[in-house]
């Protein structure tokens, strides 16, 4: 199964031009088989993920990007947003209590500069200053490709996860319609639910796909 792990929507995510119905509706245009609802430090209720699944009769699954104070965490099995999330071993408690998943997103931002990047010295250092950062090792993966990522951007990433043995997630990371369809996640097993979803996920069963590639993130348009 593909899915999107990553998109965002209008007005959950104050920075997306796109909303949720019309997020579905592209989804479904781009052959996926689902897509994760990962606003701005919101969550999406179960029933309006059970309305959304019943409307669009497509597999919808709630989740939420959590901005912490080392870098932006996709999270899946917490339902409410309180405080002291943005303290990554405060976040780390949390998911754990709930039996849920914590993915790095983006994990190349505050970490990777493509100048002087593109110099392998500087970008050695890069990587293991990346490396020894903590807050890896509290997430069960970091997200391989991101749909609105540079090459160079995913690269970096993809070494990092690498390095760390970690596994690697895809998603589009979508602010705007056209932008889905860019990345995603492979399952090895079919997911139904938010149960199957964090199963998986801590299973290790998927892989991160590039589905089409961005040229350049000013291209991809604005959002975080």
């Amino acid at each position: 199964m593909l899915i999107d792990l990553h998109t965002h929507s209008y007005p959950k995510s104050d920075d997306s031009f796109v909303a949720v119905d019309d997020l579905i509706d592209q989804a479904k245009a781009c052959k996926l088989d689902g897509i994760c609802l990962t606003d701005h430090d919101v969550f999406w209720t179960v029933d309006e993920i059970r309305e959304l699944c019943r409307r669009h009769q497509f597999l919808v699954l709630p989740g939420c990007e959590i901005n912490t104070d080392t870098g932006h965490a996709l999270v899946f099995g917490l339902e409410r947003y309180e405080f002291g999330l943005h303290k990554p071993p405060f976040l780390w408690e949390k998911v754990r209590e709930k039996g849920g998943v914590i993915i790095a997103a983006h994990p190349y931002r505050r970490r990777f500069l493509e100048e002087p990047g593109r110099e392998p010295q500087a970008r050695e250092e890069m990587l293991e200053r990346a490396c020894a950062d903590g807050f890896f090792q509290l997430c069960d993966a970091i997200e391989g490709i991101n749909g609105r990522g540079t090459v160079l951007q995913n690269k970096f990433a993809q070494d990092l996860g690498h390095r760390l043995g970690a596994k690697m997630t895809g998603g589009s990371d979508s602010h705007r319609a056209h932008q889905m369809g860019t990345a995603a996640t492979r399952f090895e097993k079919k997911v139904t639910g938010l149960e199957d979803l964090i199963r998986e996920l801590r299973a290790g069963r998927f892989r991160a796909e590039e589905l089409a590639q961005q040229e350049t993130a000013a291209n991809s348009g604005s959002g975080t």
